[in-house]
């Protein structure tokens, strides 16, 4: 009997391992420690050893809409077109993004009594914006703490590696179970109803909106671009996957780009203190810059380390 073309497979890869059965392409360790060399060469991610499923699942929608017979031809592809777009495909498949609004609620009182000690216009930079619902909460914090006319000359820069979520964050359109934890009170200054064909869901305002300018960046660029000072910066739950050495540099490339004062805020499991001595911890996962502003040195250029490990 002739084999078919899933038993041809089989017969040509390694043994399947646990939880690859049923897959419709080979994915061979090879493939993997491939996946795993681009991505970190490509965007300083570094692909730890049990998300090879993750990036089966994933890379494998990018072989369907290419149609393509297997990873090695998907792979052999992606290097030898160098198409951009591709690139940012594979990129954005391989990057996780988990956020909500108000996510790790004790950061935003802390900014809320910070801003309106600070000269303004305030500025604040979330470096990890995701699908949107960070910044949008740094921005309506704004709002409640300036006011209305104080907080229109605020700024607040959202980044992000993943093109994909960033057009969604753009968007600023949520499922209403998105928001249902707020109160009531900032549902109704903060967000529009939607009806007929987006009926369960909600839009931020326009002035909320406004507030927020979306730019996609890599934490391990050597050069962010970035020209302006910030009274804060949310880096928050990015942190956590990078190692020290890669840690300290992307530190020493805020620090400058930080105003006299300015508060660091961290994700619930990340600690500064031991990789860097220019930001002391002043509470729970907030850092404040300990060095004076005229003390700003230029961006650190040493090649990026290991990345980021999702």
């Amino acid at each position: 009997m002739m084999a078919t073309r899933a038993q041809q497979r089989t017969d040509r890869a390694e043994p399947v391992r646990s939880g690859e059965q049923g897959r419709d392409f080979d994915f061979t360790s090879a493939d993997f420690t491939r996946i795993r060399e681009l991505i970190h060469r490509g965007a300083g991610i570094s692909l730890s050893d049990h998300k090879r499923d993750m990036a089966y699942s994933r890379l494998a929608r990018r072989l369907r809409a290419r149609g393509l017979d297997s990873f090695k031809q998907y792979l052999d592809l992606l290097e030898a077109e160098n198409d951009p777009a591709e690139w940012e495909a594979f990129t954005n498949a391989l990057t996780t993004n988990l956020t909500a609004f108000f996510r790790e609620a004790h950061h935003f009182p802390i900014l809320a009594d910070f801003v309106p000690r600070r000269a303004q216009p305030v500025s604040v930079w979330c470096s990890a914006a995701s699908t949107g619902e960070e910044p949008y909460s740094i921005a309506m914090t704004l709002i409640e703490a300036l006011g209305e006319t104080g907080a229109r000359q605020a700024t607040v820069l959202a980044t992000d590696i993943d093109t994909q979520v960033l057009a969604k964050a753009e968007a600023g359109m949520y499922q209403f179970d998105q928001v249902k934890h707020l109160s009531p009170e900032r549902l109704k200054r903060f967000f529009l109803k939607g009806t007929g064909a987006h009926a369960g869901m909600v839009k931020v305002r326009p002035q909320v909106r406004a507030m927020v300018r979306f730019e996609q960046l890599n934490l391990t660029d050597r050069d962010y671009q970035l020209r302006t000072q910030f009274d804060a910066i949310f880096c928050r739950n990015v942190m956590i996957y990078f190692d020290k050495p890669t840690q300290a540099q992307v530190l020493s490339r805020f620090e400058p780009l930080m105003k006299s004062g300015g508060l660091l805020f961290a994700g619930h499991s990340e600690n500064f203190t031991y990789v860097t001595q220019a930001f002391k911890l002043r509470g729970q996962t907030v850092y404040e810059l300990t060095r004076d502003a005229a003390g700003a040195r230029a961006p650190a250029r040493t090649p990026a380390a290991s990345g980021v490990t999702v």
